[in-house]
Order: C-alpha cells, then structure tokens, then sequence
C-alpha cells in the first residue's frame, strides 16, 4: 500500500511517503502561498504518486492544539480525497525530534527539510503502531 504523510504549518507542509509498508522517505516540502494553492499542490502530489492513504500529523497536546487541530482538519477537507483513506496520527514533539536527528547534517533553514523530516517522523510512528 502506498503511504503518505503530512504535517501541516501555516508557511510550509512536510511531506513523506512509504511505498513499501517499511521504509519511509521525506519529499520536498510544499510552500505555503495560500491554502487553495498548497491543497492544489498536495492533491497533484497525492495523485502523481497514486498514494491509497494519507496520514496527516494532527496536535493532541498543548495550549494551542484544539484551533490548530481544527485548522488542518479544515485544510485536509479542501483536498476533496476521493478513494484515499485519511488517518490522523499524534504529531507531538516530531519537529523537535527532526531538528534533532537532523543537526550537523544541515543548515537548518526555512526550505522544509525540517518539516518534511518532522512527516517522516509521524509516518514513521503510525507504521510502527
């Protein structure tokens, strides 16, 4: 079955994929101009890789998770997935641990590495449930 995975902020989207059930690999991360854009975008990444479910990270914990869960549930239905079966997985504390896998590896700019290691990360905890 082929996975993917993302991580929602509100500047960049980090994206990753399994096609394999074991070995998941971060993508480019999609730039956020405007939320009809990144789901344009994501819908054309969903399709190209013919991805059969998406695991979206979603906040469980923490003072400002209630709007932010909110937030991407409302992004993830502007996608209109027809077929593709969507799972949300706690996200918590995966770009802190991204950051830490990743430093020294490198620079760790505004470009979405980060974020798109940070989906690896919350894919890599539902495949392993």
């Amino acid at each position: 079955m082929k996975i993917a995975c993302i991580d929602v902020g509100l500047k960049r989207i980090g994206v990753a994929i399994c096609l394999d059930n074991k070995i998941v690999l971060p993508q480019n991360a999609i730039l956020r101009k405007n939320r009809n854009q990144a789901a344009r975008d994501i819908k054309l990444f969903l399709k190209e890789w013919e991805i059969e479910k998406l695991v979206v990270g979603l906040p469980l914990h923490g003072s400002s998770s209630e709007e932010m869960s909110r937030r991407i549930k409302h992004f993830v239905s502007l996608l209109e997935l027809d077929g593709i079966e969507i799972i949300y997985q706690d996200e918590q504390n995966s770009s802190l641990e991204a950051k830490e896998r990743t430093a020294g590896v490198f620079k760790h700019s505004k470009d979405g590495r980060i974020d798109s290691m940070a989906a690896s990360i919350i894919l890599e905890r539902y495949l392993g449930k």
